[in-house]
């Protein structure tokens, strides 16, 4: 029994801010219904290869990027332009607990499912509304997608190497995090919100933007500038009030170092062999070390320069420096300590072979989280959740889906 059994959330969101959201939540045990458009459903079915593939190997049509935010939901097709097909989704709104959507400002008004709409009928409702930019300002009315939220919110400024060296220039980051913290940031504003109606009563309409977030989630680097006044510059893998605390090339790769105090300083400096390192004044503390970095890194770097990654790291280790590989993702999987932990994940899918997926990283003592359903195919659930949730029979069933409330049979 996950934390979150007994609440209901209706999922009417698509890519990956809400996705992700309504994920975490269906890992502590929410009932997620996610409501799609027939016949294309959820815009990241269609982001392959890579695809599933099926029992002969050969390649499905689900995506991986939909199977990676989708697990433990049941699908629900609806035409929403279609006014049974609305009138069906304010009906498993009015019976649910949370309500989370990415339409653009003002999208389900349409429908007779924006918050105004829904709370008068059902004031306990929390609903969740994730856009770009927000409810509200001059830029309310725009879509935002994380890459340029990226670059809009600063990331991308103090992401890749820094000016003036071979390749310099702003980087996304390899995932698209400006999604997934305005997910994570959700997830927790309905948790927030949940617990403020055990004891008020009342819902409430949160509003959620994807440049807020990211603004929110720059934590040293926005108060770097509001400190300083300076916007703060890339340098590549170091940090920027840390030293030293960057990837060093060995004889034979790379490894990252993490140098977080004196003490950790001291005993790396007695490990590589520049003992006489901690008795230079340049170098006596932190703020001494970043102020004159570059020599700092020069000598370590000639250093590294002299041994393997993995006599590099088993040193290190000894000496209880924070030290690691840069792997590639598989060698992450393959890690000792990611097989302890079994954060791979293979659930049964319907289409007869197992889906891979990553278990959440949360852990807790007494509410073990269950995964039972693999990431649903489109309209999978339709006529088990209508029948269920709203009392429809076989006959109601097949008159929706005569008149494309549901859109055609699935396959």
């Amino acid at each position: 029994m996950g934390p979150l059994t007994g609440v209901r959330v209706l999922d009417l969101t698509r890519v990956l801010a809400g996705p992700w959201a309504t994920q975490l939540l269906a890992d502590f045990g929410a009932e997620v219904v996610k409501v799609e458009a027939p016949g294309a459903g959820d815009d990241t079915r269609q982001w392959g290869p890579p695809w599933l593939p099926d029992g002969s190997g050969a390649p499905t049509r689900e995506s991986a990027y939909f199977l990676s935010t989708n697990r433990g939901k049941r699908s629900v097709t609806l035409d929403l332009a279609n006014p049974a097909g609305a009138r069906l989704a304010r009906e498993l709104a009015l019976t649910s607990d949370v309500l989370v959507e990415n339409f653009k400002v003002g999208g389900l008004a349409r429908y007779g499912l924006g918050y105004a709409d829904l709370a008068a009928a059902h004031p306990q409702l929390i609903y969740c509304s994730i856009t770009g930019f927000g409810q509200d300002g001059p830029e309310a009315t725009r879509p935002g997608y994380d890459a340029m939220i990226q670059a809009m919110g600063g990331l991308m400024s103090v992401t890749g190497i820094a000016e003036g060296e071979p390749g310099a220039g702003p980087v996304k980051v390899g995932v698209a995090v400006s999604d997934l913290m305005a997910g994570m940031y959700a997830a927790t504003a309905i948790l927030g919100a949940l617990y403020e109606r055990a004891g008020s009563g009342a819902g409430q309409h949160i509003d959620l933007a994807l440049l807020d977030s990211q603004l929110g989630w720059l934590a040293n680097q926005s108060l770097n500038y509001l400190l300083s006044g300076q916007p703060p510059g890339r340098h590549g893998s170091a940090h920027p009030n840390i030293a030293p605390y960057q990837a060093f090339a060995t004889r034979d790769g790379f490894l990252m170092l993490a140098v977080g105090n004196d003490r950790q300083f001291a005993n790396c400096c007695r490990a590589l062999g520049l003992e006489e390192l901690t008795r230079d004044a340049r170098f006596a503390d932190n703020a001494q070390r970043v102020a004159h970095r570059p020599a700092l890194v020069a000598r370590l770097a000639a250093q590294f320069a002299t041994r393997s990654s993995g006599e590099w790291l088993e040193i290190l280790k000894a000496a209880q420096v924070p030290c690691g590989p840069i792997n590639d993702i598989a060698q992450a999987f393959a890690e000792p300590q990611v097989r302890h932990r079994g954060l791979r994940l293979d659930l049964p899918h319907a289409l007869g072979v197992l889906a891979p997926g990553v278990r959440n990283p949360v852990r807790f003592s007494r509410n073990a989280l269950e995964y039972q359903l693999a990431p649903p195919t489109l309209g999978q659930h339709t006529e088990e959740v209508l029948a269920q949730r709203l009392g429809l029979t076989a006959a109601e069933l097949a008159q929706l889906r005569g008149c494309g409330a549901l859109g055609k049979v699935p396959a």
